[in-house]
């Protein structure tokens, strides 16, 4: 597992394709562009511009809308001056007018002169606020990269993990022609949302791709059609292959939960050894199949082992009959 840096956003990324219904532009600040967003939620500071500065929170971007700048308009002129000098010399990363509002006098240069970047969109603040935090929220929350293979089999998310030649993409593949879906190949990222979701997806150039010793990379999406790949999907079950080890134990009546962290969330894991003779696609379509039934009550070890434990109990019940 590869943990990343504590995330951020650079101010940058906010005039990216994924927000370009909000046609942003940058009015001031465009050599401080790098400054970095931590903070998911976005912020008003019409209580900053009225004076309570500890409003402002680190990391976040600033709204102004129609309501500041109707408010600053009350102010004169020196006042005005005074709380723009202000609050463009705290933590601000971004300042966003909406409305397409011609920032007030005074205000460009201040946040020039302080290096934090002011930009502008025509849409209305609720439709920046939304698509702003939507943005941020997805890429401010914790990730990483994991080696392995990740599918949806009957809906669920299954990660395959295991060391480099174990038969992971081979597994996925046999998998996708009996009609589940491929998510990532080699490189899982995975985010962690604040609902304790894990969701897994492929960055790049690698989505709907895999790589087959000896034949190479192939396009999934291209072979088998649009049904056999999925852009992202939820992490449920953790299977690792390993390579059959003589006389180490393994479970066999499937009673033992373990689990296994992603991010610090646990999440079940399986450990499947790998043999000759072993189709281990099958396997993992059946220890799927096996994790839905558990996730809707039915235990199939667990009955087992109470209906054997039952049997036992009614044996010892049962007199002796004494030999002649």
């Amino acid at each position: 597992m590869e943990p990343q840096n504590p995330p951020s956003v650079r101010v940058a990324e906010l005039l990216g394709e994924e927000l370009s219904d909000l046609h942003l532009r940058v009015l001031a600040g465009e050599s401080h562009l790098d400054n970095p967003i931590t903070h998911p939620r976005v912020q008003k500071p019409g209580l900053a511009f009225a004076g309570y500065y500890a409003y402002i929170k680190p990391g976040r971007v600033q709204i102004i809308g129609e309501s500041e700048t109707e408010y600053l308009k009350t102010l004169d002129d020196e006042e005005r001056h005074r709380r723009f000098e202000t609050i463009t010399s705290l933590p601000v990363p971004v300042f966003v007018i909406t409305k397409g509002i011609a920032p007030l006098d005074g205000f460009l240069r201040a946040s020039q002169e302080r290096e934090v970047p002011v930009l502008s969109s025509t849409a209305l603040s609720s439709t920046v606020i939304k698509g702003i935090s939507y943005f941020l929220e997805d890429h401010l929350v914790p990730s990483t990269c994991l080696h392995g293979v990740l599918l949806e089999i009957y809906g669920l998310g299954v990660l395959l993990i295991g060391e480099s030649g174990v038969g992971k993409s081979e597994s996925a593949l046999d998998l996708v022609t009996r009609g589940h879906s491929l998510v990532a190949d080699d490189r899982v990222t995975v985010k962690r949302y604040p609902n304790s979701e894990l969701v897994g997806f492929s960055e790049g150039a690698l989505r709907h791709h895999m790589e087959l010793r000896g034949i190479g990379i192939i396009n999934v999406q291209d072979l088998f059609g649009l049904a056999a790949v999925r852009e992202r999907a939820n992490i449920d079950l953790v299977i690792e292959l390993e390579h059959w080890q003589t006389g180490r134990q393994y479970d066999r009546l499937g009673l033992d939960e373990t689990l296994f962290n992603i991010l610090d969330t646990p999440c079940p894991y399986i450990r499947m050894p790998v043999a000759l003779g072993r189709n281990i696609s099958i396997l993992v379509e059946i220890a799927a199949r096996n994790h839905v039934l558990k996730s809707r009550g039915h235990h199939s070890a667990r009955e087992f082992a109470r209906q054997l434990e039952a049997e036992l109990e009614r044996n010892r019940k049962v007199p002796r009959k004494e030999t002649p």
